[in-house]
């Protein structure tokens, strides 16, 4: 068995040739497409944030709205840029929305992508300490959130409060039971798959990962989710670690898929750079009939080691259409691998 769900990244474009013009249509279709998966069984359904873009970004009410119209199905984010986030009000954020969903929240983390705009962390009133990076202070916030999420007390009370305070040092309120074991870290190195495991987070691998051989894509990301389990394991934490990885996958079952994408059953790994001198390994799309899909998700080697697969989904063609993408996977690839 595996989990399957949906990654979206909520794309709006006043375009007419755009399912998805404006913000109002990104957010409330992607509440509609939360609730079409849990009816077609799917496990998850999950955003990425993205500031200064026409894209999803504020992700906390989105995932309790969507919480509050479905019973089931796993709402989580991949990722959240932590160099924007306060974390003690994030902390708060998350506890109401996992609440909400009646605790059902995956929220992945991290460190984040290149922006729309530069340092753009800055305009919402963070920057590093001297000699650290905006790295080190995404890690740093992450830290602080892990910590204030476990739902220990920490601040000193007012000897004479407007409320009457339960004894000793406060914690946050809500506090939502077991959200600190549903926070992922979204990895793409090695040594950063390393801290994930160490910090007792589960990971989130994307379709790339920095370029750390020329091996194909998947086998890298492989090595990376064997270098998070070994130090998970050194950790010594005692359950089990949960592992996602994402891919564009789309069975071709009727014409409309293959005039989408029939085009795409040739894509293959290719090397890049998203930001100056870090090259990175863009994992291949899969597009072709079911049969085949098969054959080659079979051969892949990151997504046989994840128990969570994400499909990124192209949310301007509209919920339907992607309601359909998702149902071809669950109906017709997944049970032929032992998913279903």
């Amino acid at each position: 068995m595996k989990k399957i769900g949906f990654l979206s990244f909520g794309h709006w474009s006043p375009s007419p040739q755009s399912g998805t013009r404006s913000a109002s249509d990104a957010l409330l279709q992607s509440i509609d497409l939360a609730v079409a998966a849990e009816e077609l069984g799917a496990d998850g359904a999950y955003f990425r944030v993205h500031h200064f873009a026409r894209q999803l970004c504020s992700p906390f009410p989105l995932l309790a709205a969507a919480g509050a119209k479905t019973n089931r199905i796993e709402l989580g984010t991949a990722v959240i840029d932590m160099r924007y986030e306060n974390p003690l009000y994030m902390a708060e954020d998350a506890g109401s929305a996992d609440i909400i969903a009646g605790g059902r929240l995956q929220l992945g983390i991290s460190r984040g992508s290149p922006e729309q705009v530069i340092d753009g962390w800055r305009y919402f009133g963070y920057a590093p300490e001297e000699g650290k990076t905006d790295a080190d202070m995404a890690r740093r916030h992450a830290e602080v959130f892990l910590d204030v999420i476990r739902g220990e007390g920490f601040a000193q009370p007012n000897p004479r409060p407007m409320f009457p305070n339960p004894p000793g040092l406060l914690r946050l309120e809500p506090h939502s039971q077991g959200l600190r074991d549903r926070i992922w870290w979204g990895a793409a190195t090695t040594p950063t798959a390393q801290w994930t495991g160490k910090m007792g987070m589960n990971l989130q691998s994307s379709t790339l990962v920095m370029a750390e051989s020329d091996k194909p894509f998947h086998i890298q990301q492989a090595e990376q989710i064997a270098a998070f389990r070994a130090a998970w394991k050194e950790a010594g934490h005692t359950r089990e670690p949960r592992v996602s990885v994402s891919r564009s996958i789309f069975a071709i079952v009727n014409d409309m898929d293959r005039a989408y994408f029939g085009g795409e059953g040739g894509s293959q790994d290719h090397f890049g750079y998203i930001e100056p001198g870090k090259q990175a390994v863009f994992g291949r799309s899969y597009a072709a009939e079911p049969d085949k899909l098969i054959k080659q998700l079979s051969e892949d080697e990151a997504i046989k080691a994840a128990d969570t697969l994400l499909l990124t989904v192209p949310n301007q063609l509209g919920v339907d259409y992607n309601a359909h993408v998702i149902e071809a996977i669950l109906k017709h690839v997944a049970p032929g691998l032992g998913w279903r």
